[in-house]
C-alpha cells in the first residue's frame, strides 16, 4: 500500500550505501591503464542485504549514477547502475561483448551481494539492450558481428527475474531511422538537401500530409539501408587491402516528423522540442545520435537489416513478468512505441502504464517519486 511504501521510504531516506563495483568481464580483462572493463555503482539501504535489486545498463550512456538508483534503494531495494566496456566508446560497440558484461554485473548481484531475485531496468536507448540480454539469457540465439567471432560466455549468461521498461525506446536500429533526415543528398555534407523532403522547410509542415509522411518515413528506411549496403561494400574494399575496419561520420539525425508535429503520435508533449532542445539546430549541428562508427559498429548496432539490437525479436523471448511504463510528455519516446514494446513483450504477465512527466523524469517536480512508487507497487503484487 502506499503508507506502507512511505513508512519504508521513511526508515531509509538519506541513509543509502554507495558501493563502487569494478569487475573484469569473461572476453575482457583488466586494461593497462588499470581499469575493469565493468564497473558502476551498488545503492542499496545502509545496514540491509535487499533480497531483490535492479540492473540498469546503456549502450553508450554512464548509467552508474542513473537516476532512478537512489528512489529505488529508499524503498528497500538494491539498484546496480551498470557500465560495459562501451560506456562512452559507442563508436566501437559490440553486442555480444555487452551483453557478457551485463551478465558479470548480474552475477555479482547473485554470488556477491546476496541478490536472490534480479529485475531488469530498461530505461531509454539502454531498453533494447537489456531486453537482448533477457532474451539471450532465456533463449540462446544472438549471431556473431561480420568479422567476429561469437564468445562462449554469451551463451551461458544468467537469466533475470522481472523486466521493467522506462521510457525505452523500442530498439538502436528504430529509434535512429526514425529520428534520422533522409533529406539529407550527401552522407559526407551535413549541409546537403533536398528540399521537397525537408521536415524544416515551412513548404511541407508541419502539419505534415499524410503523403508526405509516407513519402519521408520510406525515405528514411531507404537511406539506412543505403548506409548498411556501403558498409557491406567498403568492408569488402578494406579487407581486399589488408584492412578491418574502418571510422566515418553519421549526420542528421534530429528529424522525427513527430518533434515538429504534435498530431503524430500524439501525447502531452511540447511541440518544437527534443531531448538537444530545438529540433533543427540540433539536426545541424555537430551532436547525436550515431555520430561515430566504424563500419562492423553500424552492422552491430544501427543497421536495420543486420543488427541484432532491434527490438520486437528479443522482447518476443521475454516471458518473465513485465511493466512498460511511459511518460506522456517525452519528446523522444511516444505513444506508440511504449505500446509496441507491450504488444512485442510474450509475458503473458504484463502491464502498460501511461504516466506524467518528460523522458527524464525532472518535470513535474514529484514525477521521480510517482515512478518509484508505480515500481514499487507493482513489485509488491509479487512480494517482493
Amino acid at each position: 500500500t502506499p503508507s506502507r511504501r512511505a513508512r519504508k521510504r521513511a526508515e531509509v531516506a538519506n541513509d543509502i550505501r554507495r558501493e563502487f563495483v569494478s569487475l573484469p568481464s569473461a572476453t575482457a580483462s583488466r586494461n593497462g591503464a588499470g581499469f575493469m572493463p565493468c564497473q558502476g555503482l551498488y545503492y542499496r539501504p545502509r545496514g540491509s542485504k535487499p533480497k531483490a535489486a535492479f540492473i540498469a545498463t546503456h549502450y553508450n550512456v554512464d548509467f552508474s549514477e542513473h537516476y532512478p538508483a537512489e528512489y529505488m534503494a529508499q524503498r528497500g531495494y538494491g539498484y546496480l547502475g551498470w557500465n560495459t566496456r562501451f560506456r562512452g566508446y559507442e563508436a566501437f560497440f559490440v553486442l555480444e561483448h555487452a551483453l557478457v558484461d551485463i551478465g558479470a554485473g548480474v552475477s555479482w548481484l547473485k554470488q556477491v551481494a546476496g541478490v536472490d531475485t534480479v529485475i531488469i531496468m530498461g530505461n531509454s536507448g539502454g531498453g533494447s539492450l537489456m531486453g537482448a540480454y533477457q532474451s539471450q539469457a532465456a533463449d540462446p540465439n544472438i549471431t556473431a558481428t561480420r568479422g567476429f567471432k561469437l564468445p562462449e560466455a554469451v551463451e551461458h549468461l544468467p537469466s533475470c527475474d522481472y523486466y521493467v521498461s522506462l521510457n525505452a525506446h523500442a530498439g538502436r536500429p528504430e529509434v535512429l531511422t526514425a529520428w534520422m533526415d533522409p533529406a539529407i543528398i550527401d552522407e559526407t555534407d551535413p549541409a546537403s538537401v533536398e528540399p521537397s523532403l525537408n521536415m524544416y522547410n515551412t513548404d511541407n509542415g508541419p502539419p505534415y500530409a499524410a503523403d508526405f509522411v509516407e513519402r519521408y518515413r520510406a525515405a528514411q528506411v531507404a537511406r539506412n539501408h543505403r548506409i548498411t549496403d556501403w558498409c557491406l561494400a567498403e568492408l569488402k574494399r578494406l579487407e581486399a587491402l589488408g584492412m578491418f575496419d574502418r571510422a566515418f561520420g553519421l549526420y542528421r539525425t534530429w528529424a522525427d516528423l513527430r518533434l515538429m508535429d504534435g498530431s503524430l503520435d500524439p501525447s502531452e508533449r511540447q511541440p518544437g522540442l527534443c531531448y538537444a532542445g530545438d529540433p533543427r539546430s540540433a539536426n545541424y549541428s555537430p551532436r547525436g545520435i550515431g555520430l561515430t562508427n566504424t563500419c562492423r559498429t553500424w552492422l552491430s548496432m544501427w543497421s536495420l537489416r543486420e543488427s541484432q539490437c532491434r527490438g520486437a525479436p528479443h522482447l518476443g523471448r521475454i516471458t518473465v513478468p513485465s511493466l512498460v511504463l511511459q511518460s506522456l510528455a517525452d519528446t523522444g519516446v511516444f505513444p506508440s512505441d511504449a505500446q509496441g514494446i507491450y504488444d512485442a513483450l510474450a509475458a503473458e504477465d504484463k502491464t502498460l502504464e501511461f504516466m506524467r512527466g518528460d523522458h527524464y523524469l525532472t518535470e513535474p517536480e514529484d514525477a521521480r517519486e510517482e515512478v518509484a512508487d508505480r515500481i514499487a507497487g507493482w513489485l509488491e503484487n509479487y512480494g517482493l
